[in-house]
This record gives C-alpha cells, structure tokens and sequence, in this order.
C-alpha cells in the first residue's frame, strides 16, 4: 500500500480519501470497466475469477492506493493487462533543486486530469502549473488521447464525469462554476466545450474549459431563438467558430449564423436551401458542415470558407429506421443507422460516403450479440457520435457504452456510472489546459 499525502497549501478544499484497486478482469471479446463508488468504505472483488474460487490477492497483479484527490474524483476501479511495478524511492533533495524548465517539461508530460492532485503537493507546483510558460509546454506535446464527456443535471445541480479512453478510467470534473441557467450540452472541440441555454427566457451561447474552469457567454444572435449548434476550434490560429444552423421559426426560415470569436461577432449567411431535415444531428468533417434531408433527399453540405450551401443526393440506405452522420479523419463521413422494420429484425449499421460516386458503402454491422446487449427493444432509443474513426453508441435504458475502432474493426463495452442518467448528454472530448477561452 503506498499513501501519498497532500499538503493544504494550494488553498483549495480537502475531499476524502478513496482507495483504487487495480487488478485483472479477463472478459469475453470486450473491455468492462467496473464502477466503484467514490468515497467507500472498501469495494468488493466482482471479477469473474473473484466469484467463482478465491479473490485474487497476489502482489503483483493488485495494488491499493490511498489518495485525497483535490478538484477530480476518481470513479472506477481501472485494470490493466500488465503487473504494476514496485514503487521507487525519490530523493526529495534532488526533485527540489531541478529547474524549473525541465519541471514544466515533466509536468507538461502528465495526464491532464492527475494535474489537479499536483497543485496540493506545495505552492511552487500550484503555481508552475497556473502560470503561462507551462501552458505553452502544454500544448507541445502530444494530446492526452480521445475522452468521453458526459453531462447531466442532479437535483439542478450540473454534473460532469470524463472517460479517459488512453487510461480507462473515469474522473469527475466539477461544474458548478458555470452559472444557474437551463443549458443543454452542444459538443466539444480543441478543449473547449459548448452549451446553449436559457437564460429565464433568453436564448444564450456560452463556450467553456472545464480543466482551467474558465467561461465566457457569447453575444446574441441577430435571430436570438433557440438554434442547432455546432463549435468548431481552429487551435492554430488559436479561435473559435460556432455554427447556427438555418431553422424554420414561426413561418419564416431563418439564415445561417456563424460566431467567429476574433471579431466576437455573428455574421449572417446563406439560408439553407432545405425544407424538410431528416434529423438534427450534424457532423463537421473537412471544414464542410453535414445535415440529412427529406426534402431535396440526400445531404445538405455547408462549406465554411465561403458560407454557401450545396446539395449532395446521395440516396440513404432502403429500411433505414434511424441514421447519425458521424465525422471521421482524412475526410472520412460515416452513417450509422438501423436497418429493418419495427421488430425484432433489425441491426446496426456503419456505411462510408463515396464522395466520387455519390453513394453510402457499408463497410460494417454490429454483431447481433452486441446488438442485442445494447438495444433489447426496437424502439428503445440510442446515441450514436464520434471522432477521430471512432464511434461510440450509448443506450441509457440500459446504462450501457460501446465503442467502434473503424481503423482496428474492434469492438469493445464502456459501463460506468456515468452513463446510467437517462437525461446524461455525452459527446468526445479532448483535455487541454493551454485552451483558453479565446
């Protein structure tokens, strides 16, 4: 067992302590993360091995660890396929007198949501790792990895956990910085996080950094309603954009809106050229927005450089029941969707846009075993996002995640605690303190 102990000086709050056991948890075809409770007594062996003979107490594979985290809270019990190494003796004298540009590039070099620990350790790290040198080592080095972010209310109080996929593990991130509003979650991109909300009955925009807990609400639009949105960050040239679709509103359609954060100003555009949309969900890929549409039936693409809408008609899959546009890498647009009536019949799909022909190539299915895990009724409603050729689904009825490599074609369960809200709103999420809310 190996205590770490944790110095008051930051200023912040102490949080109890809570205990991380890390073991092996063999699983058929899949990855299932088990779900502890924060701030327990003890935590029980639910490992397969664990019910059937004795627990698994051999040194190498478990080890517990007793922390007091400060700003996260650690949620899951986390294994790995390797024994843990014993832990090394450090020369307190020799840390102290390392300088502090080889410190920033360490600590630049540490999970982002293990940062929040640092501070307690003494004033100089609390204070290296607010100051602005280290956010610029921070944004040299490579991304923490993808991350599932999932926000919902409890009791009207926002709530927030991420998933780090890198390190299969959940964290909790506080969210009451942000103020008392009815907001809803539009997505991520570079760091950042979008919400739209109501203000009593103003319709208001505001983007955030969960990591550096820092917000700006953004100004009204020149058709203040309720809209569709979708943030794009450009971390080069270090701005924002977000995108407010055209929307019918009354009996008048209104135009495209798009807030640059440069000129901190919405500019109007082209009016979408569509009278009937399919769906709400959109997909950004390769500086070009993407909505379904009935009517014309195809795709309606919207280029961000010239502010102009085009029509792509490429015919949707025969029996589709429900179908996402889901953005990929190297221009990459996917379509997930069901196929088959409203019965038992069905599966789930994954199709590939040919932009030469013009037409979805399936290049996936879910197999049924997965299928029915996730989806036990017809109806029953899911979520279907992704990022960087990942797809992830999620089925609040059954508390469950499932992600698709489109790259690896592997399959592989996420269950935590986070995504058994049934009003939780989950997109992906990439964790950097050098994004500013510019």
């Amino acid at each position: 067992m190996v205590e770490i102990a944790e110095s008051s000086e930051s200023g912040s709050g102490l949080l109890n302590s809570t205990q991380v056991k890390i073991g092996s948890l063999p699983e058929e075809d899949s990855i299932h993360w088990q779900v502890s409770s924060f701030g327990s007594s003890g935590s029980r062996n639910t490992s397969p091995l664990g019910r059937i003979g004795s627990r698994n107490t051999s040194p190498s594979r478990q080890k517990v660890v007793k922390t007091k985290p400060r700003g996260l809270d650690e949620e899951t019990v986390t294994t790995f396929a390797k024994a843990v190494q014993p832990d090394v003796q450090m020369e307190d004298n020799i840390w102290a007198m390392l300088p502090e540009d080889l410190l920033n590039e360490i600590l630049a070099r540490v999970p982002p949501f293990m940062i929040f620990r640092l501070r307690s350790v003494c004033k100089r790290w609390n204070s290296i790792l607010q100051d602005h040198s280290f956010l610029k080592f921070h944004s040299q080095v490579p991304s923490h990895g993808p991350c599932l972010l999932t926000f919902w209310k409890n009791s009207q109080t926002p709530q927030c956990s991420v998933f780090s996929l890198p390190l299969k593990q959940w964290f909790r991130i506080p969210f009451t910085f942000l103020p008392q509003w009815a907001f809803w979650l539009v997505g991520s991109s570079g760091g950042l996080v979008c919400f739209s909300g109501l203000d009593v009955l103003t319709f208001k925009t505001l983007v955030c950094n969960p990591l550096t807990q820092t917000w700006r609400t953004l100004p009204s639009m020149h058709y203040n309603q309720q809209r569709q949105l979708l943030m794009v960050v450009d971390r080069k040239d270090r701005s924002f954009k977000v995108i407010a679709t055209s929307d019918i509103y009354g009996d008048r359609s209104l135009p495209t809106e798009v807030y640059d954060s440069k000129i901190d100003k919405w500019l109007l555009h082209q009016t979408m050229p569509a009278v009937n949309l399919c769906s709400s969900k959109m997909a950004f890929c390769d500086s070009r927005l993407y909505l379904e549409t009935l009517s014309p039936l195809g795709l309606m693409m919207y280029r961000l450089d010239t502010g102009q809408w085009e029509h792509i008609p490429a015919k949707f899959p025969r029996s589709l029941l429900d179908g996402y546009l889901v953005a990929g890498t190297h221009k990459r647009l996917f379509l997930v969707g069901r196929i088959g009536l409203y019965s038992t019949l069905q599966s789930m799909r994954i199709w590939e846009l040919d932009h030469t022909k013009v037409v979805w190539v399936e290049i996936s299915r879910m197999p049924p075993r997965y299928f029915r895990a996730l989806l036990r009724l017809s109806a029953e409603r899911f979520e279907c996002f992704g990022q960087d050729n990942l797809i992830c689904f999620t089925s609040w009825n059954q508390g469950k995640g499932l992600l698709y490599d489109v790259d690896k074609k592997a399959w592989s369960w996420i269950a935590g605690c986070a995504l058994q809200s049934y009003n939780s709103q989950v997109c992906f999420y990439e964790p950097r303190f050098d994004a500013s809310i510019y």
